[in-house]
């Protein structure tokens, strides 16, 4: 959705919010086929980071007129619309589903360090 709504984004500021678009939208991609190829702890709690910070930056410019900040161009939009609404409900779920994905690979016997443990004979 983010590389969807890249062209549509501001262009001005020293990073554009189509750029930062852009960005988001291939960091999700690349993290969605890190968690598909290692689903492992930290690719989830990497995907977890990135789609909890898209979801956060989507409410936060909904409901606060932040301004720049620094390099970041303004961005606050006081409006629904469906695009918008999809991607902040695909993020939720993507937030969720990170979280999830996590703790069940945290769980999961020799997910964490398996490599590095050694048996003692007793």
């Amino acid at each position: 959705m983010h590389i969807k709504l890249a062209g549509d984004a501001g262009h001005t500021g020293t990073i554009t919010a189509s750029t930062l678009f852009w960005v988001q939208g291939i960091l999700a991609g690349v993290v969605a086929v890190l968690v598909l190829v290692r689903p492992r702890p930290v690719p989830y709690l990497i995907a977890f980071l990135v789609a909890a910070s898209a979801l956060g930056a989507v409410l936060l410019y909904r409901y606060v007129d932040v301004g720049t900040l620094g390099p970041l161009p303004e961005m606050y939009e006081p409006v629904w619309y469906t695009d918008k609404v999809l991607a902040a409900v695909a993020e939720a779920v993507a937030t969720v589903a990170a979280a999830i994905g996590f703790a069940v690979t945290a769980k999961t016997p020799g997910a964490v360090g398996a490599g590095r443990r050694r048996s003692v004979d007793a």
